[in-house]
């Protein structure tokens, strides 16, 4: 194949994906082809703020494999929620594990080379759940609630709070990581606290998921 076709073979695959990135409420998942192979779902860690681009680019590289269906289906989980800002009601769209990408893979996908090296090689991919040699499947269960959710078919589980606004909290994780604050605002339908912290000797308030700040 010619580098003027394999590239322009990926720029259609990486609009497509985009594409499908932007359905409303949805995540478009292909059907599991009848081929005899086991498949699971992983969860790749990807660099903050391109999980997206890491979609696009598995699914354009793997429409070149021998078999592209042995990368069944990558997703970014995202939601869509409704917040109230400044009196109106706006939708917005946040990532669902912020850092995470979802693909369906042969079962274990490190003894399939062509793949396990497709996605080692693809830039913003850290590695998947599990050990760095054998990855941990996700609980097909676990994947459908997620889709479920996603799709407006159920409604997502509410965390569990262990905070109170003016309590004090260290963040643990993120660019503010080993910052002290106080809790500002409590968001429990995304999931997510207002910290308010002192950079450079003003109050600045930082947005965070509950599990990146631990009381103190």
């Amino acid at each position: 194949m010619s580098d003027k076709k394999e590239h322009s073979d990926v720029a259609e695959a990486l609009g497509k994906a985009l594409l499908a990135d932007d359905v409303p409420g949805g995540v478009q998942l292909r059907d599991v082809p009848d081929d005899g192979i086991v498949r699971r779902w992983y969860a790749l860690h990807a660099h903050s703020g391109q999980e997206g681009t890491v979609r696009s680019m598995l699914l354009a590289k793997a429409s070149h494999l021998e078999n592209p269906n042995l990368i069944a289906n990558v997703f970014v989980p995202i939601e869509e929620v409704q917040e109230t800002r400044g009196g109106q009601k706006k939708v917005s769209r946040h990532k669902f594990f912020p850092g995470y990408v979802l693909v369906q893979l042969p079962e274990h996908p490190e003894r399939h080379a062509e793949v396990w090296h497709l996605i080692k090689d693809t830039p913003g991919v850290t590695g998947f759940i599990g050990s760095r040699t054998v990855p941990v499947p996700l609980e097909d269960t676990e994947v459908n609630a997620i889709i479920e959710v996603i799709r407006g078919e159920r409604e997502r589980p509410k965390p569990k709070v262990d905070f109170e606004v003016g309590a004090r909290v260290k963040i643990n994780d993120g660019p503010f990581a080993n910052f002290l604050g106080k809790v500002d605002e409590i968001n429990v339908d995304r999931g997510t606290i207002k910290v308010m912290v002192e950079i450079f000797e003003r109050l600045t308030s930082i947005e965070v998921e509950f599990w990146q700040v631990e009381q103190i």
